[in-house]
């Protein structure tokens, strides 16, 4: 294993510590209750298209920053057409299903453990609002939380990583970015902070090519390999 000192943790949220998707399908699934499974799938695939499109336009230029919970309700709102729902309140309703979704069920234990050793930070493309929300409903625990909001821009922009520094007042070497996306570990090695690939079913799995630091298999396997490093 890698030889080198963390001052701190910081962690993606959605898809590293919830099941984002799952939190998207239950609120399709309270939209338009007849839907069957794949019918189900294919509007949270239209939701995260228009999510993962609008979000590339904004770092891209292509329109001004626009926080996550406004791009959210133009998500609801293209899938209750898509579905052939309009009416307002359950649109509005399902513009918050992202605030909905679960922890996985090694995340609380996990950050319970590591908090005992290190400062938590998560680092969010989801908005302050939204965030909140999130934490509070899945029990995440965190010596401080930062949203993408801050700097306006949204992951992989190095604006963003650039907020766990600052807040941390450590260099970015001593900060150790856990997350289940190659592409947010790759974005954050660019800018100096140590990485740890975390497996997940939802996440983005690393390629051939990639360096990080750490694999594990979850929260507990990386609280072990933190440990041996220590020791």
């Amino acid at each position: 294993m890698p030889d080198f000192a963390t001052d701190a943790l910081v962690f993606d949220v959605l898809g590293t510590l919830v099941d984002e998707p799952a939190g998207i399908r239950a609120g399709i699934r309270d939209l338009a209750p007849s839907l069957a499974g794949p019918a189900v799938e294919e509007l949270t695939q239209v939701w995260q298209r228009h999510i993962d499109g609008e979000q590339r336009r904004i770092r891209d230029g292509g329109r001004p920053y626009t926080a996550s919970d406004g791009l959210d309700r133009e998500a609801a709102r293209l899938v209750a057409d898509t579905a052939g729902t309009g009416d307002p309140a359950a649109v509005a309703a399902l513009a918050l299903a992202g605030r909905r979704a679960p922890a996985w069920p090694d995340t609380v234990p996990g950050l319970a453990r590591l908090a005992e050793r290190f400062p938590l930070i998560g680092l969010s493309n989801a908005a302050r609002t939204e965030l909140l929300g999130l934490n509070a409903r899945a029990g995440l625990r965190w010596h401080q939380a930062l949203s993408a909001e801050d700097a306006r821009a949204y992951k992989p922009d190095p604006a963003v990583y650039a907020l766990a520094v600052t807040v941390s007042g450590v260099p970015p070497e001593r900060l150790l970015m856990v997350a289940a996306h190659a592409w947010d570990l790759r974005a954050a090695q660019r800018l100096g902070l140590r990485t740890a690939y975390v497996a997940r079913p939802v996440g983005d799995p690393p390629a051939p090519a990639d360096r990080f630091d750490l694999y594990a298999e979850g929260l507990a396997d990386l609280a072990d390999q933190l440990g041996a490093l220590a020791r």
